[in-house]
């Protein structure tokens, strides 16, 4: 027979042990034999690969963490509205007439009974002047009625005079009386149409411009719809501002008033203010709450001895809602929203985050105040939270709550909800 052939390239491969083989081997030599493999593929994964070393574990993430601020703070509500006059007055004629003389500037404040418009007098004198000699006429006619009745008095005792007579004598002298009655306050009904051609401010105010000037003739009567709108006043020391508060403030009020207190104070700030500059007292609530909002319209009245305050000036009042207390407060930063709830991240001794639960308060200065949910040991994350999980350890650096420097005025278009001060300021 013919020996068998070679494969063509039996040269160039390694000749693997026939089973056979294998079982002559020894026991070490097997475990050597199978371990040749694994040291294959791990020399060509690593032959495969860059020869980078595996990554170590980050670093723990460094937090900010702090104890609340401890503060006694006296917390108020806040509201916006409008400035009015106290009071308020259009000026317009009694009477009918030309327009001879203006005697005020306009926009100036004026005194109660100053002069400010005069009407042609000179008709209004010529019909005094009539209704005086009806007068006179009248106690002329009266004169002679008890003088005819003087005479028939004394002859009727002769029965030169029916009883008849003397009676129509004396009906006669009671008609002269009603004449002379009539006619003097005819006298007192031209007096006074004189006295209205001079227009006198019926209020003490600042004055608007005048809408007549002279030379025009105006319509007088004693309602406004009849009577030219000559200008307007308004009392402006004291004046009043109105806002639109809610029924638990309402209430608030009229129990602190049925339990005898003063009436509660209030302090108000114009857009250009940083401050609280003005101060007045509730004094005037409305007699019914808007059922469609849930409010009330309240008033303050205003001490405005300088007369700066003008009506229409848009304001925030400031309502004190409490006496002071001591509160919890943290940077408002360090407060997140969790869907319909605040929340803030504490850590422990152990460096484990987790979130809190708490209820806020009004803004101060920067600082949140924590009216429930956080105790005054607790060290809450101020600074590094979001670059943490919570659940895991992190490296903590202790700060202290500072209140942040005031920020600019906010202006009208910012809403305005609820705030506070720091007690004694």
């Amino acid at each position: 027979m013919n020996a068998p052939t070679s494969p063509p390239n039996e040269g160039t491969l390694e000749r693997v042990p026939a089973p056979a083989d294998l079982r002559r081997l020894s026991t070490p030599q097997k475990v050597a034999f199978g371990a040749v493999p694994l040291i294959a593929a791990a020399a060509l994964v690593f032959a495969r690969g860059d020869g980078a070393a595996a990554p170590a574990a980050p670093p723990p993430v460094t937090v900010t963490a702090a104890t609340p601020l401890l503060r006694s703070v006296a917390e108020r509500d806040d509201y916006s509205g409008r400035f009015e006059a106290s009071r308020a007055v259009e000026v317009r004629p009694r009477v009918s007439g030309q327009i001879v003389g203006v005697h005020f500037t306009d926009g100036a404040i004026v005194q109660k009974g100053q002069l400010l418009f005069t009407l042609d007098p000179r008709p209004f004198a010529a019909a005094v002047a009539e209704a005086r000699a009806a007068v006179a006429g009248a106690r002329s006619d009266l004169a002679l009625a008890n003088a005819e009745l003087g005479r028939s008095e004394r002859l009727v005792a002769n029965g030169f005079v029916s009883r008849a007579d003397i009676d129509r004598l004396r009906a006669k002298v009671q008609a002269a009386q009603a004449s002379l009655v009539a006619a003097e306050a005819r006298v007192r009904s031209r007096e006074l149409d004189l006295g209205f051609t001079q227009v006198r401010a019926p209020i003490g105010g600042r004055i608007s411009d005048r809408r007549i000037d002279p030379g025009n003739l105006v319509a007088g009567g004693t309602t406004g719809g009849e009577a030219t709108l000559l200008t307007t006043i308004n009392a402006l020391d004291p004046i009043y501002f109105t806002f639109d508060a809610s029924e638990a403030l309402f209430l608030k009020a009229r129990r602190a008033r049925a339990a005898g207190e003063a009436p509660t104070e209030v302090t108000i700030r114009l857009q250009d203010e940083p401050d609280y500059r003005w101060k007045g007292r509730l004094d005037f609530t409305d007699n019914a709450l808007d059922t469609r909002s849930g409010t009330i319209r309240l008033r303050a009245v205003v001490s405005n001895g300088s007369r700066f305050l003008t009506p229409g000036m848009f304001g925030n009042l400031r309502l004190a809602a409490g006496a002071p207390v001591t509160a919890l407060l943290v940077p408002d930063a360090a407060v997140t929203t969790d869907q319909a709830r605040k929340v803030v991240t504490v850590v422990d001794g152990a460096g484990n985050l987790s979130p809190k639960p708490v209820t806020v308060g009004p803004l101060i200065d920067g600082l949140r105040v924590i009216r429930s949910g956080l105790t005054p040991s607790d060290h809450v994350v101020i600074d590094g939270a979001q670059l943490a999980m919570p659940g895991t350890k992190v490296k903590v650096k202790f700060s202290q709550v500072q209140p942040a420097v005031a920020g600019p005025v906010p202006t009208a278009s910012e809403p305005v909800s609820a705030s506070a001060t720091f007690a004694g300021r």
